[in-house]
């Protein structure tokens, strides 16, 4: 049997009595009627004595007289001795709790508050709700803004803390295809599920402002905003290669698309040319990248978001085109580069396979292998193709350019290296200063040639790739006109510039690498674009507002239709319609809004959720923009985040909010990983292989190895059995692929939502990754059932609490006071600083002390169970109506402390014996010498040197040093 073995009694609990006189193992279990009985849930332990009679030690009770100690049930006579631990009764308290704060609304934000008080607005990023349901990764961000919320609302604060869900998507609708089920029907259910366990677990949301993108009250609303985009020309469309999956009948995001194969599903993905509407981000660009220094976020969240908008400032260049002849033409290869200043280096160009004049750059020798090298180019996603570490490829177009700095003519290749959506399709490549271009000229045995210069290293042993700034060379042109040697890279590059747009060779250029936002995807489950297409002349009309929502029509078959036209497509009566203002026959759009759509600004409507006038009012949206604190995770850097800022300042034009930027504070909490995994490897004939030679572990079969089976030795993992077997510990992210995800719903039943809560928040700090371990939660729920006992006292003997508490009115001594108030100020600033497990670390030290108090003083204790009410919300509540409240203790003034608790008022006075430091004793500032020097006579170390002796004389120096000078002509010799 395990050390924490779990039982289940679907007897008479009273059991216990025979099964602990037979029991000889130390084990812990859980009782758990199916009735829930008072016994439900109580946890026992018995361990092995090796005297009969020997009473366990303990660390918490009441006597009669008030004092606390430790209770054990021992049998004087029995073998075993026993100790009965009875936790707190959490599946009372916590269903009765989430019904009382339903019941009343507790946490409802009203729609009109008193806008003279602070605000504080607390959100979570919108939760997709999938099937699958919440696993124990989830509520760690929850948890984290449900505490932030409770603490500002016990300050003071008006508080909007709202949740809702990011229900339209991809996974509802191919689940949906995969079961004949609607998937309305299937995201209401999922809804419906991931209420309930948000519920379960007793976050303080405002449930009246709950929201939907799915439904048309609120996707009314982002049709309108696209709409004022469209007015603006932000909503375009425009003919652009898409990553295309024909299983899945819709075009996927470049996140979506994993080796060549669709993220969900593994199927296939090409690229291939498509008629899209695109928002135009990119006129945003500056804004986007300015306006992140004023903002609260993490740095690597900012810098992420700079390197995806990525501005660079450099030059266009035009490359002419040469015949087969070698003469040029008036065709121009045009070419963005960062690094005017290497131009002279340029000894070859590589255009995309998209590149829309590549047909003219093949020769009839070379046409197949290009043709073959863009099908084979059309199935990697754009981040495959610019990843760093792969190997380069390229095939040789035949034809060749101008160099209009030296007239040279460079060979012009094909390679998936370079991206049509990025700059001009097309760069000028310099090996010997840029390392991807250095290694696809060694792969093709292309020439190098070096023009800059590193100072830092004047050697010209070996010529390797330099792509730092340093001193021009070999770059000057008679023929041309332009020379540049010896001049810096800046100076260079300036000069390059001018000499260029003199000539009409290029021009200075500003480029970014943010592209427009592909916006529309061919599924069903998505909001309808509002937008009309006239049949003859296919010109694109906006929906009027006043007809909004344009609603999803019901559809049976919503599979994708294999053409490339979009599933809405089959809603033939809805399709085709008249145009109300020119009578013109017309057809609605077909395609539809992807996810992030709704996921844009559902921020702004928790503000005013049930406005049917307005997508938000501008007296609610003044008063609480920005959102104050956001949290989610660092996957949504460049993409939500980003898209979002976009639409905020789009809004912000057009007088809809008043602020800049929608989010003040963004924190990104840590990935919850599931239990360490330990691995063995078994050869041919069944027997363990140590691990201590990973390169042939893969001729062997791998296996897990249960966590009671495997110990620590040195700094590996061993097998207990046989400590020679060597295993592999490994952690993973929870999946249900890997078996290692953790539902939630099952840890609350077993321990409650308290414990789930605060084992979150103590695993680690909040911003880093923590490895899930059941069995750690364990600790914390002693921690909670101690306080339940520090407050409401040891159990009755049918294993029930009694009404009440234990707490007195007794005045609180010195000591109480400074704890009592040490403890507000610590978890007072580790909850404002997020630093949550600190908070609760300094909850712990209190009960610590308080257990060793003789009493409980009202005084102390009321403050101590407010400041455990954002972290236990339920035995906080609890506790607080057992100590006479009648109310909620939602809006109670969080306890501040007391600076003139908090001083250290002792000192630590070194004690002299004739001159000779022999100890140290602590005394009050201002101790007399009359205190001190009976401090000393006391202290077990100094004792020896005073007892029995004759004092001759003492020197006291308050705050100092206490000297005592014992009498000579009397002296005892002390023994050490």
């Amino acid at each position: 049997m395990s050390s924490h073995q779990i039982l289940q009694f679907r007897s008479d609990p009273f059991v216990l009595s025979h099964c602990f006189r037979h029991t000889r193992l130390t084990s812990s279990l859980t009782l758990q009627s199916p009735l829930k009985q008072p016994f439900s849930g109580l946890r026992f332990r018995w361990r092995r004595s090796n005297h009969a009679g020997v009473r366990s030690s303990t660390t918490e009770a009441q006597s009669n007289n008030g004092n606390r100690k430790e209770e054990a049930l021992v049998s004087e006579t029995a073998t075993t001795s026993i100790e009965l631990k009875r936790v707190y009764p959490f599946h009372e308290i916590e269903p009765k709790w989430q019904r009382y704060w339903e019941d009343n609304r507790t946490f409802r934000t009203p729609d009109d508050v008193d806008t003279s008080k602070p605000k504080f607005y607390v959100l979570d990023m919108f939760p997709y709700p999938s099937g699958a349901g919440l696993h124990v990764g989830h509520p760690l961000g929850y948890t984290a803004t449900d505490i932030l919320a409770r603490l500002r609302r016990m300050q003071g604060y008006n508080v909007l803390h709202p949740m809702g869900w990011d229900a339209f998507g991809l996974p509802a609708e191919q689940y949906a295809i995969e079961t004949g089920t609607h998937p309305k029907t299937t995201t209401l259910k999922n809804i419906d599920r991931f209420r309930l366990q948000l519920k379960s677990l007793g976050f303080s949301y405002d449930w009246d402002r709950e929201l939907s993108t799915t439904e048309p009250d609120y996707y009314k609303w982002t049709q309108w905003i696209f709409l004022q985009l469209y007015k603006r020309g932000l909503a375009y469309q425009a003919e652009v290669p898409v990553n295309w999956c024909p299983a899945l009948g819709t075009v996927l995001a470049n996140e979506e698309v994993v080796d060549g194969v669709s993220e969900r599903g593994g199927h296939p993905v090409i690229r291939k040319p498509m008629r899209q509407w695109m928002l135009k981000i990119t006129a945003y660009a500056d804004r986007l990248l300015e306006d992140l220094d004023e903002l609260e976020w993490p740095e690597s969240i900012k810098e992420m978001q700079r390197n995806w908008i990525g501005r660079s400032e450099g030059a266009e260049l035009n490359f002419s085109f040469l015949d087969g002849e070698g003469r040029e033409t008036d065709k121009k290869i045009t070419v963005y580069t960062t690094r005017p200043d290497t131009l002279f280096g340029a000894t070859y160009m590589v255009v995309a396979p998209e590149h829309h004049l590549l047909s003219y750059f093949v020769t009839a020798e070379q046409k197949q292998q290009v043709e073959e090298y863009k099908d084979f180019a059309s199935r990697k996603s754009d981040l495959e193709r610019t990843e760093l570490q792969k190997d380069k490829t390229g095939v040789f177009t035949g034809c060749y350019a101008k160099n209009p700095a030296n007239g040279d003519a460079i060979p012009i290749w094909v390679a998936d290296y370079v991206l049509a959506s990025y700059g001009t399709g097309a760069i000028m490549s310099v090996p010997a200063h840029d390392t991807r271009d250095n290694e696809f000229a060694l792969k093709y045995n292309i020439p190098i040639k070096w023009v800059v210069k590193n100072e830092a290293n004047s050697s010209d042993d070996a010529k390797q790739v330099y792509p730092g700034l340093g001193i021009i060379e070999n770059s000057s042109s008679s023929e041309t006109g332009l020379d540049i040697n010896q001049l810096s890279s800046k100076e260079a590059g300036l000069k390059v510039i001018e000499w260029a747009e003199r000539t009409g060779n290029g021009k200075k250029k500003v480029n970014y690498k943010l592209r427009d936002w592909l916006f529309a995807r061919q599924r069903y489950w998505g909001e309808p674009i509002p937008i009309l297409i006239l049949d003859e002349s296919g010109e694109t009309i906006a929906v009027s507002e006043s007809e909004l929502p344009l609603t999803l029509p019901e559809l049976n078959d919503f599979t994708p239709t294999g053409t490339g036209e979009p599933p809405l497509s089959k809603a033939v009566s809805w399709v085709n319609i008249v145009d109300p203002l020119t009578g013109k026959p017309a057809k609605r759009e077909t395609s539809t809004m992807p996810q992030w759509a709704g996921s844009c600004w559902y921020y702004l409507r928790f503000m005013d959720p049930k406005n049917p006038e307005a997508l938000v009012d501008k007296e609610k949206e003044k008063y609480w923009s920005p959102v104050d604190v956001y949290v989610g995770g660092a996957e949504h850097a460049v993409l939500h985040l980003l898209y979002s800022r976009f639409w905020h300042k789009v809004l912000y034009d057009i007088g809809v909010v008043s602020t800049k930027e929608p989010f003040k504070c963004v924190i990104n909490q840590g990935i919850i990983l599931g239990e360490v995994q330990y691995t063995a490897w078994k050869d041919q004939e069944g027997n363990y292989v140590s691990a201590d030679n990973e390169e042939r572990l893969n001729e062997h079969q791998q296996v897990t190895i249960p966590e009671e089976k495997v110990m620590k030795s040195g700094d590996h993992f061993v097998l207990k059995e046989d400590p020679s077997i060597r295993l592999i510990p490994r952690v993973y992210k929870m999946s249900k692929s890997r078996g290692n995800v953790v539902n939630p719903d099952d840890v609350v039943l077993e321990y409650g939502a308290d414990s789930l809560r605060l084992y979150e928040m103590f695993m680690g700090p909040f911003r880093d990754s923590k490895t899930w371990n059941t069995s750690g939660i364990e600790g914390v729920h002693r921690f909670l059932a101690r306080t339940w006992r520090l407050v409401i006292g040891l159990p009755q003997s049918d294993g029930s609490f009694k009404d009440g508490t234990i707490v007195t009115d007794d005045e609180p001594t010195l000591e109480q006071l400074r704890t009592l108030h040490k403890c507000i100020a610590k978890v007072t600033e580790e909850i404002e600083s997020t630093r949550f497990n600190t908070g609760i670390s300094g909850m712990m030290e209190f009960v610590n002390a308080a257990y060793k108090w003789n009493n409980q003083p009202r005084r102390i204790i009321e403050p101590f169970v407010l400041l455990l009410s954002p972290y236990a919300p339920h035995m906080a509540e609890e506790l607080w109506s057992r100590l006479g409240h009648p109310n909620s203790l939602a809006y109670e003034r969080f306890p501040k402390a007391n600076p003139d608790y908090l001083k250290n008022t002792t000192i630590v006075l070194p004690v002299q014996i004739n001159g000779k430091t022999r100890g140290t004793i602590e005394v009050e500032e201002g101790c007399s010498e009359d205190d001190a020097f009976v401090l000393a006579s006391q202290d077990e170390k100094l004792r020896k040197y005073l007892d029995g002796q004759s004092i001759k004389k003492r020197i006291y120096v308050p705050g100092k040093i206490l000297n005592v000078i014992l009498d000579r002509t009397n002296v005892k010799v002390a023994t050490k």
